[in-house]
């Protein structure tokens, strides 16, 4: 089953209190995201690896009411690959396997 996605999508920020950056992943890659057999994280969240440009870092990915995973953007990362909202990013995913001792089952 893949584990890796490479997706292209639009940098939002949400409009709230705190300026939190998202990229809304499509539902046909949240759908099998879905169906890769792991165990998840607090909230239904996802442990990924995520690549933009030339930078990587650890996240997670979290569940939307649209059936669609939200992917948040750090500002270091914006930073770094000088990312604001409003651009596409293209963005490689890979969700991780071994989740350690923190966990719940799916």
């Amino acid at each position: 089953m893949t584990r890796v996605f490479k997706i292209k999508e639009k940098i939002w920020m949400y409009n709230g209190p705190v300026a939190w950056h998202f990229v809304t992943i499509d539902k046909e890659t949240s759908k099998k995201i879905k169906q890769i057999p792991i165990l998840r994280r607090g909230w239904g969240s996802v442990p990924v690896n995520v690549t933009i440009g030339k930078t990587s870092w650890k996240t997670s990915i979290f569940p939307d009411k649209d059936d669609v995973y939200l992917l948040p953007i750090k500002k270091e990362i914006r930073t770094k690959e000088e990312l604001r909202e409003g651009l596409i990013a293209k963005i490689k995913i890979e969700v991780i396997e071994d989740l350690g001792p923190e966990t719940s089952a799916i």
